[in-house]
């Protein structure tokens, strides 16, 4: 299968979204609202559950099923209250020291005027830069598209899997097309040089897990569901300073040349 075919799968409408995720992972989901600075964004996912007998953050950005949907989760393309709201949820982990769960599928963050207006780049930033501080384990779960700054925005994390048809990138296929062909026909040629399928993030060290597909959905869950006890109860009693230290050198090494 060739790299824009795996794109194609990931934007398939008939692929589980992060609701699906979120209601089949965890129990007792509570979902928390709004950014308290301007509004709640239907975008993003973000509350408290029980993994197990394990209290979780859960964050996830959901694009929704139907055109309804989908118009209300803005496609799962988030502003920057989105990102916003994710991060007040995760400095309430911090506080109650709950693992953190990030289920990622967009495109990208919104770029409309709005987006901008209210200070989008910002948003990604102060992201970036908290999460990489944050004093609990956090893990990242890439399920179907992984759009740029909108996806990384959750996706600092202590370790990041990707569903085996997902796709992780700074741009789309045919925006890179678009900026260095100026041609979108050659869409194609984009998504190989993008290196963006999990096989090749895994040996560029972006990932530290690949997750099947084939045995469908809920036995890939299970399967994500012990992983994710198994991750969180290792670290459990990891030295804060050491979990930060190993979180920073994860993202310091990515990228580095080797002889």
């Amino acid at each position: 299968m060739n790299a824009f075919e795996r794109v194609q799968i990931a934007r398939s409408t008939n692929r589980p979204t992060a609701t699906d995720f979120i209601n089949t992972l965890f129990t007792d989901f509570l979902e928390m609202h709004g950014d308290r600075r301007y509004a709640d964004d239907k975008a993003v996912i973000a509350g408290i559950a029980s993994l197990e007998d394990m209290p979780v953050t859960v964050i996830g950005l959901e694009k929704g099923k139907n055109t309804k949907e989908k118009i209300a989760r803005n496609f799962g393309a988030a502003h920057p209250e989105g990102y916003r709201k994710a991060l007040r949820q995760m400095k309430l982990a911090e506080k109650f020291n709950r693992p953190i769960v990030c289920i990622v599928d967009t495109s990208g963050a919104f770029c409309g005027i709005g987006a901008e207006e209210r200070g989008q780049g910002q948003a990604i930033a102060e992201n970036l830069y908290e999460i990489m501080a944050l004093k609990v384990p956090i893990v990242s779960i890439l399920i179907g598209e992984g759009g740029s700054g909108g996806a990384l925005a959750l996706a600092v994390a202590d370790e990041v899997w990707m569903l085996e048809n997902a796709v992780y990138s700074v741009i789309s296929p045919e925006g890179c097309a678009s900026i260095l062909w100026k041609d979108t026909s050659k869409t194609k040629e984009a998504a190989e040089c993008l290196k963006l399928t999990a096989e090749h993030l895994m040996e560029f060290g972006v990932i530290e897990a690949i997750i099947p597909e084939s045995k469908g959905f809920e036995a890939m869950c299970q399967s994500i569901k012990a992983e994710l006890v198994n991750t969180f109860n290792k670290k459990k009693g990891e030295d804060i300073a050491l979990l930060l230290e190993k979180r920073y050198r994860k993202f310091r090494k990515i990228g580095e040349r080797t002889q």
